[in-house]
């Protein structure tokens, strides 16, 4: 078993399942079990990112969802509203035990890095206590360089491998998106990609849009890493 990967996000709504479902879909093709673990799932349904990538790879075992919760809410607000007991260390074992059965395991982030998911406890301390290594996805256009380089920082104090930034949506057509990966690059010292708005293709479209659009960078980083 490889150590996890943890596609997390700057925000919610970023792009990060979309991400972690071209991530698990490319693994698969190069012959290695990689399968997709979303600890908490809230605003299901509608809302299902397991099932999304299940689909893109065209497997149900491709994914796995540890909880799921109907508020569309943070996972600790979600658990309060709905009555609905959530520990963290319940979150911890589901996501190690799923890890343990995967040869490459990779664990999707819920919104940003400091949503609260039980407790006092966040995202960024599940990304730390799996000891996993980030994939950081944002926004391509104006407000990402700060968003980006906090989230990046966020992880780094926590002792939290960055394997790169991916700019989710980019489609070049302003001065922002055209210099933000390369200012991204600067501010934060790790290789930034693109992946194109893919809005409106099937799941299995859109997860090869992604691998097409990281194979330059983070995917030839994560197979040298294995």
């Amino acid at each position: 078993m490889s150590d996890p990967i943890a596609v997390v996000g700057t925000d919610t709504g970023v792009g990060k399942t979309v991400v972690t479902a071209g991530l698990t879909r490319w693994l698969r093709e190069q012959g290695i079990d990689a399968r997709a673990i979303k600890p908490a799932q809230t605003g299901f349904p509608p809302d299902d990112d397991a099932g999304f990538v299940a689909e893109a790879c065209g497997a149900p075992d491709a994914a796995t969802c540890c909880r799921y919760l109907e508020p569309p809410l943070a996972p600790r607000v979600a658990a309060a509203q709905s009555d609905d007991e959530l520990t963290y260390a319940s979150i911890l074992t589901a996501c190690r035990e799923a890890i343990a059965e995967a040869e490459q395991p990779i664990v999707e982030g819920i919104g940003g890095l400091r949503v609260p998911l039980s407790g006092d406890h966040e995202v960024v301390d599940l990304v730390a206590d799996l000891e996993a290594t980030a994939l950081v996805v944002t926004r391509s256009g104006l407000g990402t360089l700060n968003h980006t380089a906090l989230s990046v920082e966020a992880l780094e104090r926590r002792g939290i491998d960055v394997a790169g930034v991916v700019c989710n949506e980019y489609a070049g057509e302003t001065v922002a998106e055209r210099t933000n990966p390369a200012e991204l690059e600067r501010m934060t010292g790790h290789d930034v990609t693109t992946v194109p708005p893919l809005e409106g293709e099937t799941p299995r479209a859109m997860a090869d849009g992604v691998a097409d659009g990281l194979s330059a960078t983070v995917l030839k980083q994560i197979v040298t890493d294995d």
